[in-house]
């Protein structure tokens, strides 16, 4: 489980946006807060339009940490408005997540894999997004 925000907004996914969904206001259950569905395997280019859409909920972004074989290798700091983010990969990390740490909280977010149908990938997020959901990863991308 992990430790939230005090407030919680969900994006629904669009093709210009963000692809991001976060469970509502509520006491946090189960492995993840949400999902987060990128457009592709760059984690730097991805982050930037991520991070900025966390920033009223997350307030600054601080960290970033991710694993290493899902991501590949990629820059330990990306300059973002209002500072810097450390970008921290770690082999431990559950593969399908990435954690967002801010200034007022943690986030951990599904990652939904860029290729995934559009299908596996909305019942993904919406899942993830729905309060007391408790089911594990694996589950939630249908694995």
């Amino acid at each position: 489980m992990t430790s939230a925000a005090p407030t919680r907004t969900t994006t629904a996914p669009a093709t210009d946006a963000v692809r991001l969904s976060l469970k509502p206001s509520a006491p946090t259950t189960g492995f993840v807060d949400g999902a987060w569905w990128p457009r592709s395997r760059d984690l730097v280019a991805e982050l930037v339009p991520l991070l900025e859409a966390l920033a009223p909920v997350m307030g600054t972004v601080e960290r970033v940490s991710y694993n290493l074989t899902a991501w590949g290798a990629t820059a330990r700091r990306l300059p973002l408005a209002g500072g810097l983010v450390h970008l921290a990969g770690y082999h431990t990390q559950a593969a399908d997540t990435i954690d967002v740490i801010g200034r007022d909280g943690l986030l951990t977010l599904l990652v939904v894999p860029p290729d995934a149908p559009a299908a596996t990938a909305d019942h993904a997020m919406t899942a993830a997004a729905e309060t007391g959901n408790l089911d594990a990863i694996a589950s939630l991308l249908g694995r």
